[in-house]
Parts: C-alpha cells; sequence; structure tokens
C-alpha cells in the first residue's frame, strides 16, 4: 500500500488512484505505538483502510473482489479494482500438520518460552513452523535460535536452562522508498526497541539497514550461525558510537 502510493506520487499519478487496503484484522498494527504511527500515515496520505473485511471471492473476469464484513457474518460487500495485491491465508505444510508433534492448529506446540515440546521434551522449535504467539519474522528466528544453542547445550549437561525468549520479534516496516518505521516488540506487544531513539518514526537510516545491513546479516551470520538477534545488534550499535 504505502509503496504503491509512493510510486504513483513519483510518477504523477496519484490524484487518480484510489488506494483502499482492506484487512481482516481490527488493527492496522498489534503493537499501539507503531500503529498510531501508521495511522498519522495513512491519514496524511489519503488512503482508504477497512478492518475486518475477509476476501471471499474474486471475480477476475469482471475485475471484483468479494469481502465479508467479520463483524456482521454474511453481510458481503463487491469492491472493483484496477489492480488487486492479495496475500493468501497461511498455514502450516500439511507433512506438519499430519505430524504427532503439531497442536490442533498444525504448528509445532512449543512452551513459548524455553522453545520446548510441550509433550516431546527432546523435541525443540524456533521459527514459522512453531506456534510461539509472536510474529514470523527472520529476526525472530535469531532471537529464537540465540535462546535455543544455550538451552539445548544445558540440558545436554543435564542442567537447568534459565534463559527465556520473551518473544523478540522486529517487523521493518517500509512506508516509502527510502523511509522504514523499525517496530521491535515483545510477547506482550511492548516495544522492545534496539536504537536510542523513537523507532515510531519514519527513518532513512532505518531504511538503510533493512536494504544494505539486514541482508548481509541475514546470508554471512545468521545462516552461519554467528548472529543471535537483538543482542548483537545493539552490541554492534554500541560499538560504532563508541
Amino acid at each position: 500500500m504505502y509503496l504503491s502510493e509512493a510510486y504513483f506520487r513519483k510518477t504523477g499519478k496519484r490524484s487518480k488512484a484510489n488506494i483502499i487496503f482492506n484487512t481482516s484484522l481490527g488493527v492496522i498494527f498489534g503493537v499501539k505505538k507503531y500503529a498510531d504511527a501508521l495511522q498519522k500515515i495513512i491519514k496524511e496520505r489519503n488512503l482508504t483502510v477497512n478492518y475486518k473485511q475477509n476476501l471471499i471471492e474474486v471475480r477476475a473476469d469482471k475485475q471484483e473482489a468479494v469481502f465479508e464484513n467479520l463483524d456482521k457474518p454474511g453481510e458481503t460487500q463487491v469492491v472493483s479494482y484496477e489492480m488487486l495485491h492479495v496475500t493468501p491465508p497461511m498455514s502450516p505444510p500439511d507433512v506438519l500438520k499430519r505430524s504427532p508433534v503439531a497442536d490442533a492448529a498444525g504448528w509445532v506446540d512449543l512452551d513459548k518460552e524455553t522453545l520446548q515440546h510441550k509433550r516431546y521434551p527432546n523435541v525443540f522449535g524456533i521459527g514459522d513452523c512453531t506456534n510461539l504467539p509472536t510474529s514470523k519474522t527472520a529476526a525472530a528466528v535469531a532471537a529464537q535460535s540465540g535462546i535455543l544453542d544455550r538451552t539445548i547445550s544445558l540440558i545436554m549437561k543435564n542442567e537447568k536452562p534459565m534463559k527465556k525468549y520473551d518473544g523478540y520479534t522486529s517487523c521493518p516496516l517500509v512506508t516509502g522508498y527510502n523511509r522504514v518505521i523499525l517496530a521491535e516488540f515483545d510477547y506482550s506487544s511492548q516495544p522492545l526497541e534496539t536504537f536510542p531513539f523513537d523507532q515510531s518514526k519514519e527513518r532513512l537510516s532505518m531504511y538503510l539497514m533493512k536494504a544494505d545491513l539486514m541482508p548481509f546479516l541475514y546470508w554471512n551470520m545468521m545462516l552461519r550461525g554467528y548472529w543471535g538477534g537483538p543482542a548483537f545488534l545493539r552490541k554492534l550499535f554500541h560499538l560504532g558510537m563508541s
């Protein structure tokens, strides 16, 4: 939505575009601090956002999308479009759904603090396949892997793990071609920010970090087991400051 608006503005076509964002959720973002910042951007850029609207049908021949009002089941609305961008519902793979390690919804059933399986103590999990109640992001996986490394090492020595995962995750919200709001938060949807400034503001520096630094960290450090999430970033930042 934000990038489309920026593109139309850049190409001089913004006045001809009516940008609508329909979401089945009840808020634009789950953490109030960042949601408030996004609402301000939405208002300033004249974007239309409709909540509790679930896409149930696409009539491609007519260029129509049909949405059901989740607050009033059975009530539908038909929206005409010229371009439709859809994010489909997410689901665990079938092989996981049929596995004994899965919960009723099909995700690996873990203790949210230790990352240990609730029924099989020799099974652990991280990442998108789990039922951890936090956003599924690479930053979350990095933080989880740092906890899990310490946890498994202690359990293998018959020692009790002390480190607990707090639900840390990060969502770099791209609000333009060179601006990002870096949302970082925990299980309780409280901001858990790395940098000593207000991360709810759009910043070029956060965009450059997402576009240039994060891919390097991912390919060269995270996948090789050298990046343990936000603690590493904080250390990197403080070294840079000093």
